[in-house]
């Protein structure tokens, strides 16, 4: 099957309400231009120089989203042009999206990282974090950026009770946090959880957001 049946398929299983960004880490620029012909515009990388070098070659209307774990003297490569950073994780961070978005005149979504698997070597805040930043005086004069939503990672693990679990916790934090929607230039709209192996517990879970890659373009090659 094509990349184009495979997300035609795939999307064809999609809530309504479910955005599916295709995660087209270490694909081929034709590869993403084909899923681009299928109407599909909401491509999602984790690597900021592979990001820039694919914004220039492929159609400037992709919804482009940096999902990976984002360092703060990379941010200026994105600002320009990123549509969602998902990996927020410090308020350091967001300071510095903000001054970056500021300097190109924009205002730039971004969703909130919360950790919720076992594993260590995963990024994110955990809900103390979440609500201190979200009570911080700091985020008022953050004016060019907005925060649209969380994101989160379930452990890479077959046991689907725990990855059900980790899903209910991170959906619990989002309901939570809803009723802050409409301050300090907040907007929780958008839960950013599932992938490839786990997307449906997600979406089951809650989820209007998922980033999807080797069911869509075929497993990657790290070579």
């Amino acid at each position: 099957m094509s990349v184009t049946d495979n997300i035609v398929d795939l999307k064809a299983t999609l809530p309504e309400n479910c955005t599916l960004v295709a995660v087209s880490k270490t694909k081929p620029s034709e590869a993403i231009q084909e899923v681009y012909n299928s109407g599909h515009r909401d491509f999602g990388e984790n690597k900021v120089q592979e990001l820039v070098e694919k914004a220039e070659l492929l159609p400037k209307d992709i919804r482009w989203h940096m999902i990976g774990h984002l360092q703060r003297n990379k941010v200026k490569y994105i600002a320009p042009f990123v549509h969602l950073i998902h990996g927020i994780d410090s308020l350091k961070l967001l300071k510095e999206v903000n001054k970056q978005a500021e300097k190109n005149n924009r205002v730039i979504d971004c969703l909130l990282q919360i950790h919720i698997a076992k594993e260590t070597t995963k990024f994110g805040l955990d809900k103390e974090d979440v609500n201190d930043l979200l009570k911080s005086d700091e985020l008022i004069v953050l004016k060019n950026v907005k925060i649209v939503g969380l994101m989160g990672m379930a452990t890479n693990t077959k046991d689907e009770d725990q990855v059900i679990h980790e899903f209910n916790e991170l959906k619990k934090i989002f309901e939570e946090l809803r009723p802050l929607s409409g301050t300090h230039d907040l907007e929780m709209t958008h839960l950013s959880m599932g992938m490839s192996s786990d997307y449906r517990l997600a979406i089951e879970a809650g989820s209007n957001m998922i980033r999807v890659g080797s069911k869509i373009f075929g497993e990657r090659n790290y070579a």
